[in-house]
């Protein structure tokens, strides 16, 4: 277990743990700063390809992708999404996760929970290889996105369900769309940090889709707080530029590079 993992480990009950998504050097580097977790998400099937789900993104994009990112991580925790499909066994699991890791150096990797994977959690682990896991809404395996724990009986699956992930030697566990009063007691009963997201100020930390809370993804639940509306600021600018352009009023001689590379 790297020093970076045993640091967010030991931020569970005294201080919140902070996570993003990149999938870039240059948000990565601002993202760096910040957080103590940043996150290749398979979000970017939605995010940057315009898919309607994150089923189809593949192996080579998650790695092009946490290649880039990971120029721009310093200090921060680097996990990386494992896409649908490639952990459906504990010998593909091992294959695809040692990919991943070797191609772009990240810290762990995660894995949505689909009830029964466990062992393919602990064939990880066992390899080397820290993993992060995830429960309540998986966009993975299921298609309706709800809420999840709202009954005892329903709480007591999850909690279970923690408690497996966490035994088979996880280091986290992410907590998407799950209730509050649920989330209170995952959080409480095991040993390793929640990381919620849509699943109220209970968890260890927060996570958000970047592109969500800064306002460019056009997808705003509840759960997410969008800090700014940067589509309008960059959409601004590109109407100044298109009109300085067909005005003749940029490039300036200024702008001009006289032959040389000043870039």
């Amino acid at each position: 277990m790297n020093k970076k993992i045993r640091n967010i480990i030991r931020k569970k009950n005294k201080s919140k743990i902070v996570s993003l998504t990149a999938y870039s050097k240059s948000i990565s580097k601002i993202l760096d700063k910040y957080c103590d977790i940043v996150l290749v998400g398979d979000s970017m099937a939605n995010v940057l390809y315009g898919l309607k789900s994150t089923h189809t993104i593949s192996l080579e994009n998650i790695i092009q992708h946490t290649q880039s990112v990971k120029k721009g991580v310093k200090k921060s925790l680097l996990v990386v999404d494992m896409p649908k499909g490639t952990y459906t066994n504990k010998t593909t699991a091992k294959k695809n996760a040692k990919k991943i890791m070797k191609t772009t150096n990240c810290d762990a990797v995660k894995i949505e929970s689909n009830k029964k994977n466990f062992g393919i959690i602990k064939e990880l682990v066992n390899n080397k290889i820290p993993v992060m896991g995830h429960i309540g809404y998986t966009p993975q395996f299921k298609k309706r996105f709800k809420i999840e724990g709202e009954t005892f009986f329903k709480a007591k699956k999850l909690l279970k369900e923690a408690l497996l992930i966490e035994k088979a030697g996880a280091f986290s566990i992410v907590l998407e769309c799950i209730s509050p009063k649920t989330s209170k007691l995952i959080t409480e009963k095991i040993s390793i940090p929640t990381i919620g997201i849509g699943s109220s100020s209970y968890c260890d930390g927060q996570i958000l889709v970047t592109d969500d809370m800064l306002g460019l993804s056009g997808f705003y639940p509840k759960f997410v707080k969008k800090y700014v509306s940067l589509n309008r600021i960059i959409e601004k600018a590109v109407k100044k530029y298109t009109t300085e352009v067909k005005l003749e009023k940029f490039p300036k001689k200024k702008n001009f590079l006289y032959g040389t590379r000043n870039r």
